[in-house]
């Protein structure tokens, strides 16, 4: 990879960790170059504004994020079922109480953003959608092999499921509880009809 193409990832990926921890309104740029160790010329080369950086943040971070899910749901000699649910319980383990290490953006920035920036927005509303169009395909998979069943449609299902799952991330940071998280586990299992 170029220097100069490192230098861009170095900012998102410091940002998505700085971020993730603190949320958007309150980290400045000048942090997040501290973090990613380069200078501020090197923000406005790749960056024409901090909406743009945002947007910019956001799709790398999906991009990563669906890589992540690719990975799991391609785990050959596994029923689709099995594949879905080592998605959500990867969810449970690293949407930590604490520190998500990066792997919550979405849950962290959803309500923030979405009436900040436009771009940002869109951003959020193109990753989500592709990560609901991910759990309906296992869901039609799973059909398909017997592994589990729903009751509807499965894009509903699928989004359904999404929604109780950043609710619980949400709840269970406010209450510093993973029983949230437990509770969106045990009713997906319900939802898929899984013993």
């Amino acid at each position: 990879m170029p220097a100069t193409i490192d230098t861009r990832q170095k900012i998102l990926d410091a940002a998505q960790a700085v971020i993730a921890h603190k949320g958007w309104a309150v980290v400045g740029i000048n942090e997040v170059l501290g973090v990613a160790g380069v200078p501020k010329g090197s923000f406005y080369h790749w960056f024409s504004s901090k909406d743009a950086f945002g947007e910019a943040m956001m799709q790398s971070y999906f991009t990563e994020y669906l890589a992540e899910m690719d990975e799991i749901f391609a785990r050959p000699k596994v029923s689709a079922a099995a594949r879905l649910m080592a998605y959500w319980e990867n969810w449970r383990a690293t949407q930590g109480l604490e520190d998500c290490r990066g792997k919550c953006l979405a849950v962290k920035l959803g309500a923030e953003v979405a009436d900040l920036s436009e771009p940002m927005r869109l951003a959020l509303k193109d990753g989500t959608t592709a990560i609901i169009g991910r759990v309906e395909r296992m869901i039609v998979a799973g059909t398909a092999d017997g592994s589990l069943s729903v009751v509807g449609d499965a894009h509903v299902v699928a989004q359904t499921l999404y929604d109780l799952w950043l609710g619980a991330s949400v709840l269970a940071k406010i209450h510093r509880d993973p029983a949230p998280m437990d509770g969106a586990l045990a009713l997906t299992r319900q939802v898929l009809h899984l013993a």
